[in-house]
């Protein structure tokens, strides 16, 4: 089975953006002073935001407690407007770029969005350090909110390492209800 099949089979019972996963011992990046590890960015038009990893065990894998642990965490952060955000038109292009230490490994990133409830920015790559920039009228959520969540796993194992969360804000759907259930990062089904 390859990574691409073998990790996205893991995550879609683990770390899907609406079931985001991992944590544990590991550093949370929200409230900390110094860097927990590499940084992931996400590029909006012509606007760019960088993150620390959201969940991240210095390079170590995640295990599943630890994966359990940050799904709570992640949904506390994104209910309490936390999550690194960008807004958003129908216009723009999205595209996520990490730090080639990430990309050594190997990583993907995805949206809780676009035509089939969940789009892919960039699927797992090695020694690619950008997705490349794709349409975000494809990639977003039916809401205002849609989550993009970057995730680095080892390409030879299968292994989470680290996760990073954003929020896009699609400023024409300001004012439209949000969804329901399962549209949020950490969200657990």
């Amino acid at each position: 089975m390859s990574l691409s099949t073998r990790v996205i089979a893991a995550l879609g019972a683990v770390v899907v953006i609406g079931a985001g996963t991992v944590g544990g011992s590991i550093a949370v990046a929200s409230g900390k002073d110094d860097p927990s590890g590499p940084k992931a960015t996400l590029v909006v038009g012509r606007s760019s935001l960088d993150a620390e990893p959201f969940c991240y065990n210095d390079g170590k894998p995640l295990d599943e407690a630890a994966q359990t642990s940050c799904q709570k965490e992640a949904r506390k952060a994104q209910l309490e407007g936390k999550l690194p955000t960008s807004d958003v038109t129908v216009s723009d292009k999205i595209g996520v770029g990490v730090d080639p230490k990430v990309a050594e490994k190997g990583w993907f990133a995805f949206t809780d969005g676009g035509q089939q409830q969940r789009a892919t920015i960039s699927a797992t790559r090695t020694d690619s350090t950008y997705s490349g920039s794709l349409p975000a009228i494809g990639l977003l959520a039916a809401g205002e909110k849609t989550n993009v969540t970057v995730v680095q796993a080892d390409e030879k194992t299968g292994d989470i390492l680290g996760v990073w969360y954003f929020q896009l804000k699609n400023k024409a759907a300001a004012g439209l209800p949000e969804p329901q259930q399962g549209s949020g990062a950490g969200t657990e089904q």
